[in-house]
C-alpha cells in the first residue's frame, strides 16, 4: 500500500483511506460484516479512518469501535462534530471517544462548513475551535481538522485564519468543473502544509462505470489520501486492488476522462453541491465579507 505524509507531519498515511459511513444497517452491512471488512482493511495496509457521530445516529463509529479493537495503535483514526459551539462539540467528543473505545483520536474534524455562519461560529466565543484546542491541550485529539463539500472559499479562509492540520474536502472528478476544491482550496491547502483528504471520489456511484479513472484523478492531486466508503468486502477489495496498481494520470488521459463525464455535472447528480441535498439546482454561492 502506497503512503503519503500527513501534511506538515511526516506520518505516512494509507493512499487509500477507508470512509465509515456506509458499514451500517442503513447500507445493509451488518455488525459482523463491518467488523471483517475494517479488519481486512488494516491487513492489508489501510491505515487512515474516517467516521463521524451523524453516521447512523453512531452506529458507524460503534462499528469502527468493534473493528478496530486490538488494532488500535495500527490506524490514524479521524471523527468529527458538527457542533458550532463550545458545549455542543465537547459533548459530541465524549460519545465519539466511548463508541470509538479510545482514549484518544488522531484528528478531530469540523463538520461540513457549508456557510459563512458556520465559519464565523467556528472563530465566535465559545466557539468549537475552543473546544478543538481544549481537547488537544489535553490528549484527546491530536489533530484539528475542518472539512466541507460545497463552497471552497469558506475553507480558504478558514486556513488563513487558522493552522489547521487537515481539511476533507470534494474532490471527484466531477467537482472538478464546479466550486472546485482542487483550483480553488488544494493550492493554498499545499502551500500551507495543511493535509488534504479527498472525498465524494466516487460522486455517489455515479462515477462506477470509470471507477479507475475516477480513482486515479483524485488520487493524482496532492492528497494525502482519499477516503472510499464501502458496505461489502467485494467492494473494499476493488479499492484495495486500485490502490495497488495506481499510476498517476497525466494530461492526455485527464481531458479524455473528462470529455466522457461532462455530462454528469449536474446538481441532481453533484447533490453535495446543490441547494438542497435533492433539490437539483445549484447551491447559489453566498457573497462574503472577506477576500476571497
Amino acid at each position: 500500500m502506497q503512503t503519503r505524509a500527513f501534511g506538515r507531519d511526516p506520518h505516512q498515511v494509507s493512499l487509500l483511506g477507508f470512509g465509515a459511513q456506509r458499514i451500517v444497517d442503513e447500507h445493509d452491512c451488518t455488525e459482523e460484516e463491518a467488523i471483517a471488512i475494517i479488519r481486512r482493511a488494516v491487513e492489508q495496509g489501510v491505515n487512515y479512518f474516517d467516521t463521524a457521530p451523524s453516521y447512523s445516529a453512531g452506529q458507524s463509529e460503534t462499528r469502527v469501535g468493534l473493528g478496530l479493537e486490538g488494532l488500535r495503535d495500527r490506524v490514524w483514526l479521524a471523527t468529527k462534530t458538527g457542533g458550532r459551539t463550545r458545549d455542543l462539540a465537547l459533548r459530541d467528543l465524549e460519545g465519539s471517544l466511548k463508541r470509538l473505545k479510545t482514549d484518544y483520536v488522531n484528528e478531530w474534524r469540523i463538520h461540513n462548513v457549508m456557510q459563512p455562519h458556520d465559519l464565523e461560529a467556528i472563530f465566535a466565543k465559545g466557539g468549537v475551535l475552543e473546544a478543538m484546542l481544549e481537547a488537544r491541550e489535553q490528549g484527546l485529539v491530536k489533530k484539528i481538522s475542518i472539512s466541507g463539500h460545497t463552497d471552497p472559499r469558506l475553507l480558504a479562509e478558514a486556513i488563513r485564519r487558522f493552522p489547521f492540520d487537515s481539511a476533507l474536502v470534494a474532490l471527484s472528478a466531477l467537482d472538478h468543473f464546479i466550486y472546485s476544491f482542487a483550483h480553488e482550496f488544494v493550492p493554498l491547502a499545499v502551500e500551507k502544509g495543511v493535509a488534504v483528504i479527498g472525498m465524494k471520489v466516487m460522486a455517489l456511484g455515479k462515477l462506477a462505470p470509470w471507477t479507475e479513472q475516477a480513482l486515479r484523478y483524485t488520487w493524482s492531486l496532492p492528497v494525502s489520501t482519499a477516503i472510499l466508503g464501502v458496505s461489502k468486502m467485494d467492494e473494499l477489495e476493488a479499492d484495495l486492488q486500485a490502490a495497488r496498481h495506481f499510476q498517476p494520470m497525466d494530461d492526455i488521459e485527464r481531458v479524455a476522462f473528462f470529455q466522457e463525464i461532462m455530462p454528469l455535472v449536474k446538481a441532481d447528480v453533484l447533490r453535495w453541491k446543490a441547494g438542497e441535498w435533492m433539490s437539483g439546482e445549484w447551491y447559489r454561492l453566498p457573497q462574503l465579507s472577506f477576500d476571497a
